[in-house]
């Protein structure tokens, strides 16, 4: 990702960050900027599902005063103010198709109109776009424009869940650790190899954003100095939806199912490493090989 991400950065074109919430997605679009030849030029985020239509009409392109109630001075937008440098569109999978239509006008030309302006304005602006939904299934659902989709999808970079990296969990662990007893005014505390564990086998469902919250509560709740699996509320895993369908399975059945779950769930945290799943599960590893090939886990 951040290969793909540094060879797009030295170029201008758009770039389109794809991931679940928590990945991410912006710091990697600060990012790309820092990395780019705009560095010294202003990183302009905005959040397409923060405001109303007209709102955010406004916040991207501007407007000129009295063009709508309220409008008492004209406003030069996000687009105009960042001339020379970075638009961040996060969450653009929720923009509605109107104010899809003009952006799209913008990716094609570099030009726009102020809200009740007009007169055209030619900018030089870099965009990078992220969202978690799937946008060729909105673009089927006729909920975003097909041609916006293009537009965007010059260079895609999709983030992965931090379930998919778990090796990388410790070294983020590790570097919040160090953020936030910084910020707390503590000491640097340590976290026991349990705790680490506990952590790696876990599926963050909020990604990294999630682990960050919890280093963050278990560093400002802790009086002691070494950090134990008792320090993190992490939730309760939900029974997935393929779950509550077997609920009602015979006693020896719903084993089985669950046993051959946990095996899968551990091989996807693990990377599909026997070994790592392994000792995800506390097993040895040629017993998980035997369980795996009884029951048909791949």
């Amino acid at each position: 990702v951040i290969q793909t991400a540094r060879k797009a950065a030295q170029s201008d074109s758009t770039v389109l960050l794809l991931g679940e919430s928590g990945t991410g997605k912006d710091l990697l679009a600060r990012s790309i900027h820092n990395w780019s030849a705009r560095r010294d030029r202003l990183f302009m985020p905005v959040n397409c599902v923060a405001l109303p239509d007209e709102l955010l009409e406004s916040e991207l392109f501007g407007h000129e005063k009295g063009a709508f109630t309220g409008a008492s001075a004209q406003k030069r937008g996000k687009l105009e103010v960042a001339d020379g440098g970075t638009v961040f569109l996060d969450e653009i999978g929720d923009m509605k198709p109107g104010l899809q239509a003009k952006l799209l006008r913008f990716l094609q030309n570099r030009e726009f109109d102020r809200v009740g302006g007009t007169r055209t304005i030619r900018v030089s602006v870099r965009i990078v776009a992220a969202t978690n939904q799937d946008l060729r299934k909105a673009v089927k659902a006729g909920t975003f424009r097909e041609d916006l989709f293009f537009r965007l999808n010059v260079v895609t970079i999709t983030l992965p869940p931090l379930r998919e990296r778990p090796e990388e969990i410790p070294q983020l662990v590790e570097f919040f650790l160090k953020k936030h007893c910084l910020e707390a005014k503590k000491p640097v505390m340590q976290i026991l190899p349990p705790a680490v564990k506990m952590l790696a086998a876990y599926p963050w469902p909020g990604n990294v954003r999630e682990l960050q919250n919890a280093i963050e509560r278990a560093v400002v709740l802790k009086t002691g100095e070494a950090l134990t699996p008792e320090d993190f509320a992490l939730q309760p895993m939900d029974l997935s939806s393929e779950d509550a369908a077997v609920k009602n399975l015979a006693y020896h059945e719903s084993v089985e199912h669950h046993k051959r779950e946990t095996i899968r769930r551990a091989m996807v945290r693990a990377g599909g490493s026997q070994t790592r799943a392994a000792e995800l599960l506390g097993l040895q590893r040629t017993y998980l090989a035997r369980l795996m090939k009884q029951m048909g886990v791949e």
